[in-house]
């Protein structure tokens, strides 16, 4: 499966053919099924899509932090680790999970801001002795340092009176206040990849601003990679460089942020971008929306996942065969699409 070259630098991570499945007793659930991107340092890549798409398991895959029944079953995650002063490429979907490699990665070089930090933090400890936990996990420093090194991080997020902050419990912290707090505790061991998952969900559109904001000078200051997993396309088109489309738990289409927004190729892409309010949309007419919904996991489609819902469906092929993302045929085009409006079928009967 082609995947798109991130510029000329070798990509910091890989994920190529990435199927991360879950076996409960009613059947199989195919929740990411052949996902592949890359993201180099300093770049934010965006994974957008309506929810059940397979964003979030994705970001999970990477870490390894999956739960039961779920599994990789297939695919590569590979990434430069950093280690004795080299750089090592390792395949992330065969360390093990809770073997001392992995635990060194997970938290140390790729950091996690998850969706809803009111349940990531625990309920009955202080932000500050979770945030101090995290960093004598990842470093040398006696719980004295650690804990300054909280409160810095802390006001390296924009939170005043850090150091009294660190005695407080999420509960007693506003959303937007929390949600910076996540970031400082992702950031304690200064990662090389941040994936932030949905950071701005349910907070006001200031605050949202403020968290976008910190984010791009976190980068700039550390150089780190973002994965920036969202619903919300305004986000994407202002802080992504490139941009992979999911549903059903495939990558429809990936491109740079430009080409996506202003020429996108998959009729899913279209239909996302189509959805968005405008300044300029008519007064008091509805917004176009997709027709129908995502399927359910145990009654998938045969053929093209979008093919039910597709405006541009092929009859005869689309029910029938499955597409794969590759590189359009324009010779200046930087984008991947999965759609046979571009290809031929080259896979057997579905």
């Amino acid at each position: 499966m082609a995947t798109l070259a991130a510029g000329k630098r070798r990509p910091l991570l890989r994920v190529h053919n990435l199927k991360t499945y879950f076996f409960p007793d009613e059947g199989t659930v195919r929740a990411v099924d052949g996902a592949s991107f890359e993201v180099c340092a300093g770049q934010t890549l965006g994974i957008v899509g309506e929810s059940g798409c397979g964003k979030s398991v994705t970001a999970r895959s990477i870490l390894r932090i999956v739960e039961h029944p779920g599994e990789i079953v297939e695919g590569e995650i590979r990434y430069l680790h950093r280690t004795d002063g080299r750089e090592v490429e390792l395949d992330l979907a065969q360390v093990s999970a809770d073997g001392r490699e992995m635990r060194q990665i997970r938290g140390g070089e790729i950091a996690m801001i998850f969706q809803e930090p009111m349940t990531s933090f625990s309920p009955v400890h202080p932000i500050g002795s979770q945030i101090v936990e995290a960093i004598r996990l990842h470093s040398p420093l006696g719980k004295r340092e650690a804990r300054e090194r909280a409160a810095d991080l802390l006001r390296q997020v924009g939170i005043s009176r850090a150091e009294a902050r660190l005695n407080e419990y999420a509960y007693q912290l506003s959303g937007g206040l929390r949600q910076r707090a996540m970031i400082a505790m992702a950031l304690s061991a200064e990662p090389r990849v941040l994936i932030a998952d949905e950071p701005t969900t349910a907070l006001d559109v200031t605050t949202q601003a403020q968290i976008l904001d910190l984010l791009r000078q976190l980068q700039t200051d550390l150089g780190m990679a973002i994965i920036l997993i969202t619903h919300n396309l305004g986000v994407v088109a202002e802080m992504c460089d490139n941009v992979v489309v999911m549903y059903l738990g495939r990558v429809v289409e990936e491109g740079s942020v430009d080409a996506i927004f202003h020429n996108p190729k998959h009729p899913y892409t279209r239909l996302l971008l189509q959805s968005i309010p405008s300044l300029y949309s008519e007064a008091r007419v509805p917004l176009p929306t997709i027709s129908g919904a995502i399927p359910h996991p145990y009654n998938r489609p045969e053929g093209c996942p979008f093919h039910d819902r597709c405006p541009q469906f092929i009859p005869g092929t689309c029910d029938r065969h499955v597409p794969e993302l590759q590189a359009l045929d324009e010779r200046e085009s930087d984008q991947l699409v999965s759609c046979f409006l571009y290809h031929e079928p080259t896979d057997e009967r579905a």
